[in-house]
Parts: structure tokens; sequence; C-alpha cells
């Protein structure tokens, strides 16, 4: 009889070694029957593959089920001390950081604005540092969301111009681990495409305001960058009476338009709204024209890719913002339909798409280093 070939059982064992692992990291901790029900493996594949797990301390035991019927069955889970991931999602003047585990949930925030002077790296790793230090176990990967232009090899191209990369490849060697950059309102789009209101959608747009307005694409259920990652950049969209290339909508926008109506420019956006809602005039002519603005850059948007929807997020989702633009669409409607909805994470959506792709990039990163590499199943 022909020897059977080592390279498939190895596959095999790697296929298996990964269905059981992420199954435990989606439900948590499972009997062996509920393994067996998840994967579709065997009772012996299972109890195979677990003896391997328990080998290189990828799996523990996490109590009895005594629930169901029948002699109590102890429960799996991943290994507590696997690692961690940081969630990190950067604004203008502060820094937000969610040390995640393999399961996706989040064990410690931390949250701090950045000083007046002093290094934006350093501040980011100390927030980081004093999360681990509440925690047992390693930090493997950082998922960092930040304003701006984002190129492919993680390069961000902000009010200062490009950096080359800089900022990622510091904050790596600062952190010990690999590090991914992505623009923050394309985290907000992930996080709406995986467990918000575009999961649904086979296509939207994010408008995000925040600071200034962004825009996350998502075409037949994947995010568009864009060749260079200018994908989304809606704040420069053309209007007239605008002059090509000048802010549509943002803090130095409401700044103007608040010294035009006689209201403080030093008012953040949300208190202008505010005003608004509390029928105060000239903060409810201002909501009018925001209102007008951000409709007529999701019009160009919807000239060019015709997304089912429009979700509307950060300030942009403020009721009275809402209310402004679903006036403005419904001038449009008859040459123009639009359909606009509110985001489902309000302004956490960019950290909540970092926490879901920081536990995505941690399980890659841990599952590959407990179970046999498929690269090296036909060696």
């Amino acid at each position: 009889m022909a020897r059977p070939l080592a390279g498939p059982q190895t596959l095999l064992r790697t296929l298996n070694g990964r269905a059981i692992l992420e199954s435990l990291a989606r439900r948590g901790p499972l009997t062996r029957a509920e393994l067996m029900t998840e994967t579709g493996l065997s009772r012996t594949a299972v109890t195979q593959v677990l003896r391997m797990l328990e080998g290189t301390d990828a799996v523990a035991p996490a109590g009895v089920d005594r629930e169901t019927r029948g002699p109590a069955a102890g429960r799996v889970a991943l290994h507590p001390a696997l690692g961690f991931a940081a969630a990190v999602h950067v604004d203008t003047v502060a820094a937000h950081i969610a040390l995640v585990d393999a399961t996706g949930a989040v064990r410690v925030e931390n949250h701090a604005p950045f000083p007046l002077k002093g290094d934006r790296v350093e501040h980011i790793a100390e927030l980081i540092d004093a999360c681990l230090a509440s925690v047992s176990g390693p930090l493997h990967v950082a998922v960092v969301g930040v304003p701006g232009i984002v190129t492919a090899d993680g390069g961000i191209r902000d009010d200062q111009g490009p950096d080359g990369g800089a900022f990622r490849s510091a904050l790596s060697a600062r952190l010990g681990c690999p590090v991914r950059v992505e623009n923050d309102v394309n985290l907000a789009a992930l996080a709406e495409l995986s467990d918000g209101r575009g999961a649904e959608l086979a296509s939207f747009a994010l408008l995000l305001l925040d600071g200034g307005l962004g825009g996350g694409i998502v075409i037949d259920g994947r995010l568009h960058r864009g060749f260079s990652g200018v994908a989304g950049e809606v704040m420069y969209l053309p209007q007239t009476p605008l002059p090509i290339g000048a802010p549509v909508l943002g803090d130095a926008v409401v700044r103007d338009l608040a010294l035009v109506h006689g209201r403080d420019p030093e008012e953040t956006i949300d208190q202008h709204l505010d005003a608004a809602a509390a029928g105060d005039a000239a903060a409810i002519a201002m909501a009018a024209e925001m209102g007008r603005r951000l409709t007529i850059a999701a019009g160009s948007v919807a000239l060019i890719l015709d997304p089912e929807a429009f979700i509307l997020g950060g300030t942009a989702a403020h009721p009275v913002l809402v209310d402004a633009v679903a006036r403005v669409a419904d001038e449009f409607a008859a040459q123009l339909p639009m359909r606009f909805i509110v985001s489902s994470f309000g302004p956490e959506a960019p950290l909540v798409g970092a926490v879901q792709e920081s536990a995505a990039a941690l399980r890659a990163t841990v599952f590959s280093r407990l179970v046999p590499s498929a690269d090296r199943a036909g060696r």
C-alpha cells in the first residue's frame, strides 16, 4: 500500500486548527460537542486538534457546561495569555486607545489630549504602555486611524504634507510590533459595513463630520480606498460659489459662517447646532447652510457612484443637521433621489472600526504561529 502524503495531512491540521481557533474567537468558550457543531469536524478531529492546540498554549480549560442535560462537559477557550492588539483613534486634539484581545473584546481603554509640545508617537505609546500595565500578555499589532490621506505603504498626507511612512515606522519601532495606519473615516465605514447600518447595503457612502468632512466609500461590499488613498476626500469637492480647492465644511468653515451670522466663532459645530435646536435664528441659518453644503457634496458622489444610501456620522448625525440635509435632499429628489440614514456608532465609529480591524489582525498574527503553516504543508 502506498504511504499517505504528509503534505495534505499538515494542510488538514492547519485548516482544522484555524477553524477551531476562529470559532473560539467568535463564540467564546465552547465544549467539544459545540465545536463539532460550529466547525463540522468529527469528535476525533476536534479532540486531536485541541490536543495540539493545548500543547502550544493556544487554548485552555474554561469551566464546565452545566446547562445541558447529561454529564457535565468541559469547555475550552482561547488562552488568556495570547496577547493583545492596540486599536487607536487619533484626531486633531487627542488619542483614544483600546486594548483588544483575540475575541475582539476591549480589555482596557485610555484617552488623553496631545500635549501642546511633545511627540505624538511617544504620547500614543505611553497611553498603550499604561493599558498594557493593567493586563498580562504581549502586544502583537496596532491599528491606528488618523485624519488625512493614507497611502498604500502607510504614509500619511495631511496639512503638513506627506510623511513618507515616518509616523508608522516610528510608532512600530517604539511599540516593538507591526503598525497598520488607516484613514479614520475608512475605519468608520468598515465598522458600519461589519456591524452597523451598512451591513445590509450593497453600497454606501459614509459622510463623517469631525473637524472636517470625510467620506468612506463602500462598493459591492468592499471598502474603496482609491489608487493613492484619496477616495473619499469629499471636503474639497467643487461647490458654487466657492473657489476650487476650498473646504466645503469643517471647523474653519463654520468659524467663518459664525462670523457672517453674528455668532461666537469659538463655539464648536455641536454648540451651534444645539443653539439651532433651541431656536436661535442665527444658528438655524448656519445649520441650513451646513446642510446645503453637505447635501451638495453627497449629490456629487451620487452622480458618480450612485450608492444605495448615505450614512451620516460624527457631527453630521446631529438631529438638527440631519433635518437640514433632509430638507435640501427633498428639493433635489425629483432629479436626484438620495437616501440618508444615521450612523449606528456616532463619533465612536472610527475607534469601533479600529477595534474590529485590530482584532482581525491579532487573530491572523497569533493563529498563524499556533498552527502549522499552510505554506509549509507541501514541503
